[in-house]
C-alpha cells in the first residue's frame, strides 16, 4: 500500500490509499508468546458455552439416570445416590475427550472458542487438560472465585487454566 504525507507544518500524518490504516490480520501464531495477541474469549462467552454444555448434559444425563437408577435416585438418601461417582466419572472423560480431539467442548464450539496451551498456541496434552478439569474444583471452592477471575484476568484465564497452562480464545476456524 502507498501512502503520501500531509505537508501540516504541526502534524504529520500518513494518508492511506482507501481512507483508513489497514490493521495486520488477527491469526494465532504457533507461539503465543509472539507480539501478535490471540483473541481470547471472555467472561460472558465463556459462561455461555458452560450454559450450552450444562444443558447438554442435563437433557442427555436426567433420562439414562432414570432409566438406569430409577426417579427414586433424586432423593437425598446418600445410599441411592450411589452411582454420582460412576456419573461424574463419565461426564468428566466426555468433556476430556472433548478438549482433546475437538479443541473444545459442544458449548466452546457453539461460541466459536477452542482451549490451546498458554505458551504454544498448540492443542494441550491430555495430562494438562485431565489437570485442568482436576482444577475446576480450585476455582469452585471459594464461592467459585477462579472463575470469575477470567472476567479481570488480562489473558481471560481461570485458575484452573493458569494451573493447567491453559488460554480459551476465538477459533480463527
Amino acid at each position: 500500500m502507498e501512502s503520501s504525507w500531509s505537508s501540516s507544518p504541526e502534524r504529520v500524518e500518513p494518508r492511506w490509499e482507501g481512507g483508513a490504516e489497514p490493521r495486520p490480520p488477527k491469526t494465532v501464531h504457533s507461539d503465543l508468546r509472539s507480539s501478535v495477541q490471540p483473541d481470547y474469549a471472555g467472561f460472558w462467552q465463556r459462561a455461555l458455552a458452560v450454559l450450552i454444555d450444562w444443558l447438554i448434559v442435563i437433557v442427555i444425563a436426567m433420562p439414562i439416570i432414570v432409566v438406569a437408577f430409577g426417579a427414586a435416585y433424586f432423593s437425598l438418601d446418600p445410599v441411592r445416590r450411589s452411582g454420582d461417582l460412576v456419573i461424574a466419572l463419565v461426564v468428566g472423560s466426555l468433556i476430556v475427550g472433548f478438549w482433546r480431539y475437538c479443541g473444545a467442548t459442544p458449548g466452546k464450539l457453539a461460541v466459536g472458542v477452542k482451549i490451546v496451551d498458554a505458551t504454544t498456541g498448540a492443542a494441550p496434552s491430555t495430562g494438562r487438560l485431565v489437570i485442568r478439569l482436576l482444577c475446576y474444583l480450585v476455582s469452585a471452592l471459594p464461592f467459585y472465585l477462579g472463575f470469575l477471575w477470567v472476567a479481570v484476568d488480562r489473558r481471560k484465564q481461570g485458575w484452573h487454566d493458569k494451573i493447567a497452562g491453559t488460554v480459551v480464545i476465538q477459533d480463527p476456524d
